[in-house]
This record gives structure tokens, sequence and C-alpha cells, in this order.
């Protein structure tokens, strides 16, 4: 009884990573198509920030890339990191250009950080992944 009882608590972290996972990839894919698909809200925002429509379609194609890594096998730390340094870009813009209340980019911002400690272990296995390949 005390095995299946360490072996339950061992699984735990793990089974939090992939549901946490689950949950950022379809926020940000929600975020992307959002800003793809030209929602008047997402053209407002970005209009205010000042950068041209473009750059909203960059910070979408930014967030896919960020979707792909966190389902892609051994890349879910790296693909939360990336994301979560997109959310601190947005919260300083929302802070100090558009002048608008940061709460939901610091939520996403600190559930990345949660998932980059969750799969702090993927970071030491790409770099020796990388380190054999440049030998």
């Amino acid at each position: 009884m005390t095995d299946a009882l360490t072996v339950s608590r061992l699984h735990r972290p793990a089974i939090a990573a992939w549901i946490l996972q689950g949950l950022l990839a379809l926020a940000f894919a929600a975020a992307a198509g959002a800003k793809f698909a030209g929602v008047p809200m997402m053209v407002t925002i970005f209009q205010e920030i000042g950068l041209g429509q473009g750059f909203r379609y960059v910070t979408a194609a930014v967030e896919i890339i960020g979707v792909v890594a966190l389902l892609a096998p051994g890349f879910a730390g790296p693909g939360a990191l990336w994301l979560g340094a997109t959310m601190a870009f947005a919260i300083l813009t929302h802070l100090f250009i558009l002048h608008s209340n940061p709460g939901g980019a610091i939520v996403l911002f600190v559930l990345c950080l949660t998932l980059v400690w969750l799969r702090r272990d993927q970071f030491a296995a790409l770099r020796a992944r990388l380190a054999g390949a440049s030998a």
C-alpha cells in the first residue's frame, strides 16, 4: 500500500505539468487565433501600441511557436519560457504603453514560470542533446 502511495505522489507533478501544458496551449492558441482573425479588440490594442498591425501577426506567430513547443515532447519547458518572456513584455506593455490592467498577462506569466519549474529537467536534457550534436 505504501508503494502505491509513493508512486502516486511521484506522478502528481507530471500530471500537473501535463494539465498545465494543455491549459496554456489552449489559452495561447486562442489568443493567437484572435490576433490572426483580426478580432476588433485585438486590432484596437495593437493600434494603441503603435507598432502597426504587422506586430499583431508577429505576436500571434510567437504564440503559435510557443504552443507547438508546449505540445512537442521534450520542449514544454523551453516553450513555457518562450511564452513567459512574451508575457513579461505584455505586462510591460500594459503598464507603460496601454496603461491598462495587466492581470491576465500576469496570471499567464506565473503559470508559464510554474511550468518552467515543473519541466526544468528538459533544459538539461536539451543542453545535453545540443552538446552531443555539436561534438
